[in-house]
């Protein structure tokens, strides 16, 4: 006879196996949680259950058991295969209980349909965000993520809530930790036994259910981008370059501001205008039928009227 238990999951989170792998438009360097920290953070968080979702990779998935062997405090927390994944349109799918990673740039179809091979289960990200959002999409995955802890403008978490309602969909919560304070930020609870088919089975047939939600705090963001700005010079010049040769100049001097204090005043106040000006790009996006695919399209001159 099987034991159910209710185990509390991370089912969004990354580590430093993700760097290199986000996709040639994306810096190289994406996260700075070490193994031993997500591993610590998510044991201090009473996790039972932790999937980690790194870009396009499993890779440090067999690392990760390994340092787990050696500490026996660990052993109520397993760890299992996951996998998030960009589609050819830039749209990011989570797959749990891959043997093997799903490459990247194929369309929605063809990833559901290897994840099925797989006998995977499928989650739909951060489904109305800004950049890399399967929006309506979505419910062609398994389950829908109505809360992204990194949806800092707040209008893509109400417009999933108002669209998961709508369509009856079977949802969770993902922290899309990248530091290492945020593992365990938003947590599910998953109706099975603690191994890999049962709860891939338990996800399947909606045996989950949110257990705990909460933002990124502003720290956390900041800290976030420090490690990616800091580490990624060249790719910031290639992208200006690539994207907005009009604005090199303008993006040269915020970077010298930048660097010059990377905690200071000028970079927390930038902060607070950025999420000011994001929250009304995504309410006019998600609430008032204005053009989703702006950042895709990296049209300055579009977003600067949206704000304004």
């Amino acid at each position: 006879m099987h034991i159910m238990e209710s185990l509390k999951a991370e089912l969004h989170c990354h580590n430093i196996f993700s760097n290199g792998h986000v996709g040639y438009l994306e810096p190289i360097y994406d996260c700075n949680v070490t193994i031993p920290q997500q591993l610590e953070q998510a044991y201090l968080a009473g996790l039972n259950v932790l999937f980690v979702t790194n870009h396009n990779t499993i890779d440090g998935y067999r690392q990760m058991l390994e340092y787990k062997k050696k500490y026996r405090k660990f052993d109520t927390l397993n760890v299992y295969p996951a996998e998030e994944v960009t589609t050819d349109n830039e749209s990011h799918v989570l797959v749990y209980g891959v043997d093997h990673a799903i490459k990247s740039g194929l369309s929605l179809h063809e990833i559901l349909d290897e994840a099925k091979k797989q006998d995977a289960v499928t989650i739909a990200p951060h489904p109305f965000s800004l950049m890399d959002a399967l929006r309506e999409d979505s419910i062609q995955c398994d389950l829908f993520e109505v809360f992204n802890s990194l949806n800092v403008d707040v209008y893509s978490n109400i417009k999933a809530k108002k669209f998961s309602e709508e369509k009856n969909l079977h949802v969770t919560a993902g922290s899309d930790s990248h530091v290492k304070s945020t593992i365990g930020r938003c947590t599910n609870l998953i109706y099975s036994e603690n191994k890999l088919d049962g709860i891939i089975h338990a996800m399947k047939h909606n045996q989950i259910k949110i257990n705990t939600t909460g933002y990124v705090q502003p720290r956390e963001v900041l800290e976030h981008i420090r490690y990616k700005i800091e580490n990624s010079k060249n790719y910031i010049d290639w992208h200006v370059s690539e994207f907005y040769p009009r604005s090199v100049w303008a993006f040269s001097l915020l970077y010298k501001l930048y660097m010059l204090s990377p905690e200071g005043i000028f970079c927390n106040a930038l902060y607070r205008v950025s999420i000011s000006m994001l929250k009304r790009i995504s309410r006019k996006i998600n609430f008032e039928g204005y053009n989703p695919s702006i950042f895709r399209e990296r049209d300055l001159g579009t977003i600067a009227k949206m704000i304004f």
